[in-house]
């Protein structure tokens, strides 16, 4: 499955690490995900893969 939020869409972005000599290696960022239960409207529950950011979210609005 692939490294990508199920609400916001958010997935890994590219950048460099950078050594101390400026040495530049291509890196990942990878999303923070987490796997969390939510129900559905008909009782049913479902796991998805979200993002810290959009379960503060959830949380917040709910």
């Amino acid at each position: 499955m692939a490294r990508r939020c199920a609400i916001s869409g958010k997935g890994p972005l590219s950048g460099n690490n950078v050594s101390h000599a400026k040495n530049r290696t291509r890196r990942r960022f990878l999303p923070n995900l987490r796997t969390v239960r939510v129900t559905l409207e008909d009782g049913s529950t479902m796991k998805l893969k979200i993002s810290a950011k959009e379960l503060r979210t959830l949380k917040k609005n709910s």
